[in-house]
């Protein structure tokens, strides 16, 4: 009995899976708008009661795939303080490994195909912003052992970093969100790091 109930809990599960997944197919060729229920029940090869048992529209779809989105975005595990490292390094290492996160290939996809929507829908953008404001970014933990060891000067943790990722997002990020390529040279890094340690140097 409990060997059965687990197989039919793997193949809802599984199902699951493949509608969400059919689904991003879906919006990403016709956007939000244009996606149709009944083409991604084809895509996902179940019929359309075993859809609407997992998901009763359209709009509970985006948000099964906004949070796949979030969680990707912050898949990677915070990064801890080392003392006996320079904190300049800690930092490039662990922003290279951010940026190949949300970088890769799944996770651009799925971040064209639900910010082109939050940009059409205003009160689904506040939505999902507030939730995303509920996840630490991986480096905050970086940075805010940074401050307590004094290497950095005092400041919201959380504010240092958002204003670090906004400068690296710009040159490593969007570029590759928006041209599919990324022309910024390396070196680059270095320069936004200099950036953020000088304008947060214990001695100002």
């Amino acid at each position: 009995m409990g060997k059965t109930v687990s197989k039919n809990v793997q193949l809802a599960e599984s199902k699951r899976e493949n509608i969400v997944n059919a689904a991003i197919e879906e919006f990403r060729e016709q956007g939000f708008l244009g996606a149709n229920m009944s083409r991604i029940a084809k895509r996902a090869e179940v019929s359309s009661r075993t859809l609407y048992k997992h998901f009763e529209n359209k709009d509970a779809l985006f948000e099964a795939i906004s949070e796949i989105m979030i969680e990707r975005n912050w898949s990677m595990d915070p990064v801890a303080y080392d003392p006996d490292l320079d904190f300049a390094e800690q930092l490039q290492d662990a922003l290279w490994r951010y940026i190949r996160v949300i970088t890769d290939e799944t996770a651009i996809g799925l971040n064209r195909m639900v910010l082109s929507e939050l940009i059409r829908d205003l009160d689904r953008s506040r939505q999902f912003f507030s939730e995303s404001e509920t996840h630490d970014y991986p480096i905050t933990r970086l940075i805010s052992e940074a401050m307590d060891a004094g290497v950095i000067r005092k400041a919201d943790p959380g504010f240092a970093t958002n204003q670090l990722l906004m400068l690296i997002k710009g040159f490593y990020f969007w570029p590759e969100f928006f041209l599919g390529e990324n022309p910024t040279p390396k070196a680059v890094m270095a320069d936004c790091i200099a950036m953020f340690l000088a304008h947060y140097s214990p001695q100002d």
